[in-house]
């Protein structure tokens, strides 16, 4: 039992970029365990491409287990099917994503199979033929090393901390029609169970998520209002389409800003590979969202702010003589 399964996650019929980070984690894992990796695909039916795809990133097998009701993410059918997988393949280790809907369906899965779960984990190993993770806590200052001693081993990864790596393998597809009984719900053919997502509000044409985005531009009050933010989506823009824009939790308090943009311990933690704070400050809150980061670059006009213990480059300025510049200077490295 040294097979491990990474689960994965499709949107309209398309793998997340998240996808490929949970195969090259499950790889990791499953070269240390000596076995092999299925990666699993939760759909209403084919994803486009996944096995090649996937095949690249380490996956010997590419599964797709296929229900009417997993269109969109459906809580109680995906764990119950995934659960119900789990238990017939006799995995030694389930990596998930602890994206948003990862952070909701491994602890479900958890739940359905009785062990514990090593979640937002930034490091997978094996030591004496246990899985042994690490993830940060306290706000991100200190890393936390634990040995999983259930099996089989749950984890999840945080986002764009583990790099896709090219390590090709077979990637052999299978489709299977996923066995889940009918349990209300509705919208979606049954199976879905009685929580239904009715509908997905995405961001506006071309903007990524934060979590996701390899560069990632936040503001905080310092910005004054809502209309100044327009001076972070001009920076962001000037990068080519590869930056996200990102807000404090007091902005997104201040309802500048959807919750969707907030970046911390009570939104989303990102990991990019280049990460601007201007005009905030670096609550520990805050921190603790974005500590991780490959890249940290901090634009405050106050030179005590907290967010400068943090940073590895640091502008004591007006951010709104500061942003514009730096805009421009982008703009042109990228012609």
């Amino acid at each position: 039992m040294s097979g491990v399964l990474a689960v994965l996650e499709q949107r309209d019929g398309a793998l997340r970029k998240v996808s490929h980070e949970v195969v090259t984690g499950a790889r990791r894992l499953g070269d240390a365990l000596g076995g092999t990796v299925d990666a699993l695909v939760l759909a209403a039916g084919a994803v486009g491409g996944s096995a090649d795809q996937l095949g690249a990133f380490g996956a010997d097998k590419v599964i797709t287990l296929t229900h009417a009701a997993f269109g969109r993410y459906a809580p109680e059918g995906y764990s119950r099917a995934i659960a119900e997988h789990v238990r017939a393949g006799g995995y030694r280790a389930v990596v998930f994503a602890a994206s948003a809907t990862g952070k909701d369906l491994a602890p479900r899965v958890a739940a359905r199979l009785g062990v514990p779960l090593a979640q937002d984990v930034t490091d997978v190993g094996v030591e004496s033929g246990a899985v042994t993770v690490v993830r940060p806590v306290y706000a991100g200052k200190a890393l936390l090393k634990l040995k999983l001693a259930a099996s089989p081993a749950l984890v999840s990864l945080r986002p764009n901390v583990f790099t896709p790596v090219q390590r090709p393998k077979a990637g052999v597809a299978e489709s299977a029609a996923a066995a889940v009984p009918g349990g209300g719900g509705g919208g979606g053919g049954g199976g879905g169970g009685r929580v239904t997502v009715r509908e997905v509000k995405a961001a506006q044409a071309g903007a990524l998520d934060v979590a996701e985005a390899p560069i990632v531009v936040s503001g905080g009050r310092g910005l004054k209002e809502p209309a100044n933010f327009k001076i972070l989506e001009e920076l962001a823009g000037a990068f080519g389409g590869t930056a996200a824009v990102g807000a404090s939790r007091a902005v997104v308090d201040a309802g500048w800003r959807p919750h969707a943009d907030q970046v911390g311990q009570t939104g989303k933690t990102v990991s990019p590979t280049l990460y601007i704070a201007v005009g905030i400050s670096g609550a520990i809150q805050h921190l603790a969202g974005m500590r991780t980061a490959k890249v940290i670059v901090a634009i405050n006009k106050d030179k005590d702010a907290p967010i400068f213990k943090v940073a590895d480059y640091g502008i004591v300025g007006d951010l709104f003589e500061v942003v514009p510049k730096l805009t421009d200077e982008i703009r042109k490295l990228h012609g």
